[in-house]
């Protein structure tokens, strides 16, 4: 693991808690030594604190994407406006953390990420090599709403437009496309998406659901992702 993280108590304790947990951790104090080692060592996963000198956690992300790099990203940030959030997922964050934060929060987040990059569906542990990219999807093409997937290329569009999508973004609507028509609660697409229930407190899969349908909805088209008050959400073409 990566941890990028400026303010020196945070580092220490944070990386102190993840060597705890079975982690190998390379700790760094700003941007430019995060960019720097994940071009020596390339990590199974990015920690990286939004706000630090030089270069900031969102410019990180977004240069290691632009590199191609896929690695997953988990971002710490004090900011907790939905505008902030969005930001570091749009730079092609995976998920984030907001400041405070309980590290057992942390540990479960980090688990899900690392479930949805491993082979096996594991988190590696503690010495393990390096595991290697997660397998394709299987092959084919799933419709429905007007939407259509390539869940191999893992490509999606609305109609002739192409969507660009990150990974989480992929998997959400991927999940929606196969379930169409059918009502999914919260805690089942946390389960599905994430790996873990954040419980009702969570704004992370709403955060991504606005997200989603500001990539998917056409002006004068009808809306394709519907909120059911207090359940989850379904997707259907009205």
């Amino acid at each position: 693991m990566l941890l990028a993280e400026d303010d020196r108590a945070i580092r220490h304790a944070l990386e102190r808690a993840l060597i705890l947990e079975g982690y190998q951790v390379t700790a760094v104090a700003d941007g430019v030594e995060a960019l720097a080692q994940a071009h020596k060592t390339p990590p199974d996963v990015l920690v990286l604190d939004v706000m630090m000198p030089g270069i900031d956690g969102l410019q990180v992300c977004r240069v290691l994407r632009a590199e191609g790099d896929r690695t997953p990203i988990l971002m710490l940030t004090a900011l907790v406006e939905t505008q902030d959030r969005i930001a570091g997922l749009d730079a092609g964050a995976d998920d984030y953390v907001v400041k405070p934060f309980d590290v057992e929060e942390v540990f479960a987040r980090l688990r899900a990420l690392l479930r949805r990059t491993s082979p096996d569906g594991m988190a590696p542990t503690s010495g393990a090599p390096k595991a290697p990219p997660a397998p394709d999807l299987p092959q084919g093409r799933i419709e429905a709403a007007g939407l259509r997937m390539d869940v191999q290329a893992r490509r999606a569009w609305r109609g002739s437009r192409e969507l660009e999508l990150t990974r989480t973004e992929f998997e959400l609507l991927e999940l929606l496309v196969r379930n169409a028509g059918i009502v999914l609660d919260h805690s089942t697409i946390y389960d599905r998406i994430w790996g873990y229930d954040f419980g009702p407190g969570s704004k992370n899969l709403a955060v991504y659901v606005g997200y989603l349908r500001r990539k998917l909805d056409d002006p004068g088209a009808p809306q394709l992702i519907h909120t059911v008050r207090g359940v989850g959400y379904v997707l259907r073409e009205d």
